[in-house]
């Protein structure tokens, strides 16, 4: 079995414990040199001692399993603000941010991620439209079903 997996799979019985039920696996890469990056995410947050309990249950399976040697890196951290939506999961936590969908036709739609569904998300835009000679804001939906979504992410506001 690839060590990627045997991650996944100790990873996925850890985050069933009642103490990390609001976690989740987002990515395991195992690069060149043997450095190994797990991505978690938290439907509050992650943290650092999250991250340092997650590396310190790692640490101790794969120095008594041996599955990458006495050699290797491990780096266990979110995926970070920049990083695309992966899973469903993350949409749901990210409700009422701003984000940028860019979809398989290749087009693209921005807007707050007001919604989401099992099947699709849903975006709400404001705009301002003329009636006569005054301007009204509008907003605009927009409903993209998840088979339709390239790439997700959100966008960040200062």
């Amino acid at each position: 079995m690839v060590v990627e997996q045997k991650i996944t799979e100790l990873l996925t019985a850890k985050f069933e414990e009642e103490a990390f039920q609001d976690c989740f696996l987002v990515e395991v890469k195992l690069r060149p040199g043997n450095k190994l990056e797990v991505y978690i995410d938290n439907d509050h947050g992650v943290t650092h001692q999250l991250c340092q309990q997650i590396s310190r249950l790692l640490e101790e399976v794969l120095d008594a399993e041996g599955w990458l040697g006495e050699d290797y890196t491990l780096e266990v951290s979110s995926p970070g603000l920049d990083a695309p939506l992966r899973l469903k999961r993350q949409y749901f936590k990210n409700v009422g941010r701003n984000v940028r969908v860019e979809l398989t036709n290749g087009t693209s739609h921005q807007g707050l991620l007001s919604e989401v569904t099992e099947n699709y998300i849903l975006l709400s835009q404001q705009a301002t439209a003329k009636k006569g000679k005054k301007k009204v804001e509008q907003t605009r939906e927009t409903i993209i079903p998840f088979d339709q979504i390239r790439k997700t992410t959100v966008l960040i506001q200062f």
